[in-house]
């Protein structure tokens, strides 16, 4: 399995009064390779919290969270960050490219600490291969500025998918988009899971985009359940 959640509750203290506000209590799930989960629930229920859990940016109070085997409570800072460039990709609601770079260089951003020049030639291979992919290929010299909001979260994607992680993680990826613009990164989000078998794990207000990605789970009251 990539991911394994076990048990995962998350409290937060309340500064005035010391009381705890539990957001999760009680999460337990597995991802496997080629696998797909999307998440709904009202707004305040936890869902980028979980999100931020699973991606090591934040701790459960208790449980466990597992990536490829290894509880990733007992890794150090830099191997957390290692963890998070190499196995796992984010995509959020905004697409956090950089306005100064290009299409291609906010997508090679992720191989950056790669040195070796087979590596980065093979990484720039893939990009510009996954940017071709999704119609991408003639703007790569063209800033963010210059780009629809569609086109700008496409680019995300695909940086997202750049160093060939076994885990997206995309956080209301469609929720800045129109209809049109929304369903296409749908369909990408999924194509990208069937044709390399990584994991997809989506939260969204979305009812449309959580059916379109499928294996629909609800969280509210700090608990997960078949929709």
């Amino acid at each position: 399995m990539i991911c394994q959640v076990v048990d995962v509750k998350k409290s937060y203290f309340n500064n005035q009064s010391d009381l705890q506000r539990a957001v999760l209590k009680g999460v337990s799930f597995t991802l496997e390779p080629g696998s797909t989960m999307s998440i709904v629930g009202p707004s305040g229920s936890g869902k980028s919290t979980l999100l931020n859990i699973i991606g090591t940016l934040d701790l459960p109070t208790s449980g466990k969270v597992l990536i490829d085997g290894q509880d990733i409570a007992l890794y150090s800072d830099n191997q957390l960050a290692t963890i998070r460039n190499q196995q796992i990709g984010f995509v959020y609601q905004s697409h956090h490219l950089l306005p100064q770079l290009n299409l291609l260089e906010n997508v090679l951003l992720p191989t950056l600490p790669v040195r070796e020049k087979s590596k980065r030639k093979m990484a720039l291979e893939r990009a510009m291969f996954l940017l071709d992919s999704v119609g991408l290929a003639d703007k790569i010299h063209q800033l963010p500025g210059q780009l629809s909001g569609g086109e700008c979260q496409r680019t995300a994607v695909i940086r997202a998918m750049i160093n060939r992680p076994k885990l997206i993680l995309a956080d209301e990826p469609t929720g800045s988009l129109d209809d049109s613009s929304a369903g296409r990164i749908g369909e990408l989000l999924l194509r990208l899971n069937q044709q390399e078998q990584v994991a997809l794990m989506v939260v969204t207000h979305s009812v449309k985009l959580a059916d379109v990605i499928g294996n629909v789970h609800y969280l509210e009251g700090g608990k997960l359940s078949l929709k």
